[in-house]
């Protein structure tokens, strides 16, 4: 089974084969999303989010990622494995930038790495490209900027803005990046990124457009019930079922009817009373 590339990628896009994308965080969710035969897997730093129990992404470290990331190519065996540099590992400087995103590829096993920003990182990740590891950009809606966003809101909707976004996505291009994900803006605005970019673009809450699309695996799953983005849509409800089950193992343990005799080992008896009446 060979491994899905960025040449493949571009590839699908040059065919008009749509890409498929979801976020893994550990060896036994990566399996189920490669099972399924999903392109690519984005390990996240929503993970701090989803998985780590923080407010937003800004609390993940660089070691978090190589942590899960090291987890989730382990569990594929065909996708694609793209890893977040999280928040202040890339902004510093093009040089911190690059040591750092080597050492997530070095130490993961992945075969790329995923930035958030447009033509403020163009040089950084053109310095990234250079250095032979992929690069996959990501704008609009950029959760490690969401402070200064004032919220998880969309963006794009005005002219200036549309612009900045459609300049950042060609700077990207430009600079090397091999796919650009375009996170919360008006789906007119992906069509027209989409087409005007060569390299393939992954919508999440940006249009039907867009090369490709990527969604948070808790939420294809249903296992995410806080939070609902509008531009999420669950593909099954498995928190309640999954929820029943371990409320069930509990019950059987208090009373007793867990483990059964079917769960359990045996040994000659004469062994065991020896053992007994000798203490």
């Amino acid at each position: 089974m060979k491994r899905v590339t960025v040449r493949t990628m571009a590839r699908m896009k040059e065919n008009g084969e749509k890409i498929t994308m979801a976020t893994a965080y550990d060896y036994a969710a990566a399996r189920v999303v490669d099972e399924a035969g999903v392109d690519t897997v984005l390990v996240g730093d929503s993970l701090g989010m989803v998985v780590l129990g923080y407010e937003n992404t800004l609390s993940v470290t660089i070691d978090d990622m190589i942590h899960h990331g090291k987890a989730v190519v382990r569990g594929t065996k065909r996708a694609l494995v793209i890893v977040d540099m999280p928040f202040l590992t890339y902004q510093v400087s093009a040089e911190e930038a690059l040591r750092n995103a080597g050492r997530i590829i070095q130490e993961t096993g992945a075969t790329a790495v995923k930035l958030e920003g447009g033509v403020e990182i163009a040089e950084t990740v053109k310095k990234i490209v250079a250095a032979g590891i992929p690069v996959f950009g990501h704008i609009g809606l950029t959760p490690q900027a969401v402070g200064q966003m004032g919220g998880f809101v969309v963006q794009g909707r005005d002219e200036k803005v549309a612009e900045k976004l459609l300049k950042d996505a060609l700077a990207l291009q430009a600079s090397g990046a091999c796919a650009v994900v375009l996170e919360g803006i008006p789906w007119q605005l992906g069509q027209l990124v989409t087409e005007k970019l060569t390299i393939p673009t992954i919508g999440i809450g940006a249009g039907v457009h867009c090369d490709g699309q990527v969604l948070v695996y808790h939420d294809i799953l249903g296992l995410q019930t806080e939070i609902r983005p509008k531009f999420v849509k669950n593909f099954g409800q498995f928190f309640t079922p999954m929820v029943e089950a371990m409320r069930n193992y509990a019950a059987e343990v208090k009373a007793s009817a867990f483990p059964a005799e079917e769960h359990t080992f045996t040994m000659e008896e004469k062994i065991i009373e020896k053992l007994r009446e000798k203490y």
